[in-house]
């Protein structure tokens, strides 16, 4: 039996790797026929390395490179690997995914600035802007399900969140309390929902989903009775940019205006994804984390109160949720619009398992769905150059979304006792 069940393994293992190496084939022959179309032989592509905000940044000559070559050789590079993985296969093919994905990214982006100038620095720089609240979503989901607790209600506690940031803010006259405000309504909402999931051991999806139902209702609610007829509770605030605060880091070349024009809380959430990746996997709370999201029982008997544990993992959570709902006020637009967080709960929740439940791997999946995202706007700006509707534009973070959750990365391992509720003995 033990044989056959290898014998089975390795033959889904083969499938799999065919399968990929279809997918991989087929991106690369769409570089080498789709972005060769409407283009021009000696037809030149710029890609610009200043942009408009950081004209007092140091300026850097533009990159300028042939569309036809550069498209042709990415093409054929992405092609050769998808045949060889479908041939003979790579162990890993995580690095290979990255390969495909930058490859049709860099020929789309030459093909779509043919014969004009494309801000290379402007779309990274707004795809980071763009990744944060999802970073921070996913982030919060890490530190949720690695103490074994599914938290779904992350688009409730940002929107919650950024509404009660905005409100606070006006009423008292300074962003910091906002900033905590919203710290507080995430810890209190994930409060709720840890007081449902792990004490009454409800369903853990349905605790979620009643949270983000309130937060919808209530949200939607005060904004049309309170915030739109009082609007002096809705002025826009927000938090300077970094190069404001300090011209000097704004005037660094490509690092300026990629790091520096944007916003403290960007800095903030790159600061928790460092503390978190060495906190999960370096440091005593860590292990004793991930012990009770893989085999409580065992933490347990080990001396770990796994209740606690589970507690104060969920209201950390909560709490980054909460920052991730700040960013889309204080660190974003300055004032909230109703259903302002647009779903990007739920994204964060698709980068968590893209990034197989680790800080450093959602922090990569949440730059693919900003860049996405940040792909979608610029490109509506070129409508007349890439010639793709609008209504499609729309639909691409959410269309990179379904792609990540189809498995072409691989497969992912959540937490072994992920959603069980525990019952001391």
């Amino acid at each position: 039996m033990a044989a056959v069940a290898q014998i089975g393994v390795r033959s889904e293992t083969f499938s799999r790797a065919r399968l990929l190496g279809a997918f991989y084939t087929v991106v690369g022959l769409a570089i080498l026929f789709f972005f060769s179309r409407n283009t021009h032989v000696g037809e030149l592509a710029t890609l610009g390395l200043n942009t408009v905000q950081s004209v007092k940044a140091i300026q850097l000559p533009d990159i300028i490179v042939p569309v036809l070559p550069v498209t042709a050789i990415l093409g054929a590079l992405v092609t050769l690997l998808g045949v060889w993985q479908m041939v003979r296969g790579f162990r890993t093919t995580g690095w290979l995914l990255g390969v495909a994905s930058s490859a049709f990214l860099v020929s789309f982006l030459v093909w779509a600035a043919r014969g004009t100038s494309f801000s290379l620095i402007g779309i990274l720089s707004a795809s980071l802007q763009l990744a944060t609240p999802i970073l921070l979503g996913a982030l919060s989901g890490v530190l949720c399900e690695r103490s074994a607790v599914i938290n779904i209600a992350i688009e409730g506690m940002m929107l919650g969140a950024a509404m009660t940031s905005v409100l606070v803010a006006n009423l008292t006259g300074s962003l910091w309390l906002g900033f905590f405000a919203a710290l507080a309504v995430g810890a209190l909402l994930a409060a709720w929902h840890a007081v449902m999931s792990i004490q009454f051991k409800m369903d853990q999806i349905v605790s979620g989903t009643v949270i983000n139902i309130f937060a919808t209702g209530l949200t939607s609610f005060l904004n049309q009775r309170v915030m739109q007829v009082y609007q002096n509770l809705n002025n826009q605030v927000t938090f300077p940019l970094l190069s404001q605060v300090s011209p000097e880091l704004g005037r660094i070349p490509i690092l300026g205006p990629l790091f520096f024009d944007q916003s403290p809380i960007v800095w903030m959430a790159l600061i928790l994804l460092v503390v978190i990746q060495v906190a999960l996997f370096n440091t005593r709370w860590g292990l004793r984390t991930r012990a009770v999201g893989e085999h409580p029982r065992a933490a347990d008997t080990l001396g770990i109160n796994v209740i606690r544990t589970r507690y104060i993992n969920v209201i950390l959570g909560g709490m980054v949720a909460g920052l991730g709902g700040a960013y889309f006020t204080l660190g974003s637009v300055g004032r909230f619009d109703k259903l302002m967080t647009n779903g990007r709960g739920f994204i964060a929740l698709a980068a968590m398992i893209f990034g197989n439940w680790t800080p450093v791997g959602s922090f990569a999946s949440s730059l693919i769905f900003g860049f996405a995202d940040a792909l979608q706007v610029k490109l509506q700006i070129l409508s007349g150059q890439v010639n793709i509707p609008s209504d499609f534009l729309l639909m691409l973070p959410y269309i990179v979304t379904m792609i990540a959750l189809a498995g072409v990365v691989g497969r992912v391992v959540p937490p072994a006792a992920d959603g069980q509720p525990y019952e001391k003995q």
